[in-house]
């Protein structure tokens, strides 16, 4: 099975708003693009819910509290994302 980890050096450093020489410069304006009209207000609306708006009960074990924390960190970056491209 293919590994499909990100093989870029750089890592995760410019969804934190560092310049991103080898993807092009910053992401923001591409997502504000993608996101722009009602279809992306709704992907940002479900996906929101789906994270954000979740909460897990008192069972839950310490690999559901981690994935779905892992979840809320990704949508949380999209979003502001998405803010700081539409100059929010």
């Amino acid at each position: 099975m293919a590994d499909h980890r990100m093989a870029d050096p750089a890592g995760w450093d410019w969804l934190d708003g560092a310049p991103a020489t080898a993807t092009g410069g910053d992401p923001a304006p591409s997502f504000a693009r993608c996101f722009a009209g009602p279809d992306g207000a709704r992907v940002l609306g479900t996906l929101t819910a789906m994270t954000l708006e979740r909460t897990l009960g008192p069972d839950a074990s310490d690999a559901a509290l981690r994935d779905l924390e892992g979840q809320r960190r990704l949508v949380a970056l999209i979003l502001a994302l998405t803010a700081r491209g539409q100059g929010a």
